[in-house]
């Protein structure tokens, strides 16, 4: 039987990537974002028609705790259970901390790090029921290092890590692992939408942003690739990494080894 895997926030992106690399490898998947548009529902069917699976569009607010879980509950009641969950979904505001919005203090928390503990709370009980269970959470080289203005985000991604390795742990006997990516800058919509604020707080152009302030950490001068990180995903949950547990992979090519 082919396994069920949900991934957050995957309708473009990193998230849409993932979807798309487990898809090819014969999983059902389920996908999500915010909005329940015509466009969501297409992303779905092009997944399930180019890899000749099954691919659900489940519409969730990853900001609420009841979305977060109602998602779980949605993916299982079609397909039966939930064997793989991606924590992938996110937002970043980019300010100073004392003129950090606090609305968006708290939107960050919310979807980058509540919302995996609701989805993996509901999860779980699947797995265990099934002996067998993969949570693959999206974290950032920013769940290892901080950069300045980007507070929320930070923090949210420590967490992250901080969560991965607790629930790793708590399921370590019941055929379940729990691991996170730890991605470099990747040229998504959500860094694309970055730099506009980057140009304007460091008071530069696009390119210079993009050579002296993102990548200028990334010892290999590029972008990671949505792709690469889809392999290591589907990587984390194959037989290979059944003794990978609790701990993370950094794609940032070599950002973290600094």
């Amino acid at each position: 039987m082919p396994r069920i895997a949900v991934v957050t926030g995957s309708t473009s992106g990193i998230g849409l990537a993932i979807a798309d690399a487990f898809a090819a490898s014969g999983c059902h998947v389920v996908i999500n974002s915010y909005s329940d548009t015509p466009e969501d529902h297409a992303v779905a069917r092009t997944i399930a028609e180019k890899n000749g699976v099954e691919a659900l569009y489940v519409q969730a607010d990853m900001s609420k705790g009841e979305d977060c879980r109602a998602l779980v509950a949605r993916a299982a009641a079609h397909f039966g259970t939930v064997d793989i969950l991606v924590n992938n979904a996110g937002i970043q505001h980019v300010a100073a901390v004392e003129d950090f919005p606090p609305a968006k203090w708290d939107a960050i928390l919310a979807i980058n790090l509540s919302s995996s503990f609701h989805t993996i709370a509901a999860a779980i009980p699947l797995m265990k029921r099934g002996g067998w269970g993969r949570i693959v959470n999206i974290a950032s080289a920013h769940g290892l290092v901080a950069s300045p203005f980007k507070a929320a985000y930070v923090a949210a991604k420590h967490g992250v890590l901080g969560l991965t390795k607790t629930v790793a742990l708590e399921v370590a006997t019941n055929g379940i692992t729990c691991n996170a990516i730890c991605p470099g800058y990747v040229l998504t919509p959500l860094v694309e939408a970055q730099i506009p604020d980057q140009m304007k707080t460091h008071g530069m152009n696009r390119e210079t942003v993009i050579r002296e302030v993102m990548l200028e950490r990334q010892p290999t001068s590029q972008f990671v690739t949505v792709e690469q990180i889809g392999a290591t995903a589907l990587w984390l949950c194959s037989d290979a990494a059944s003794q990978v547990n609790g701990t993370h992979i950094s794609v940032d090519g070599g950002w973290t080894a600094q």
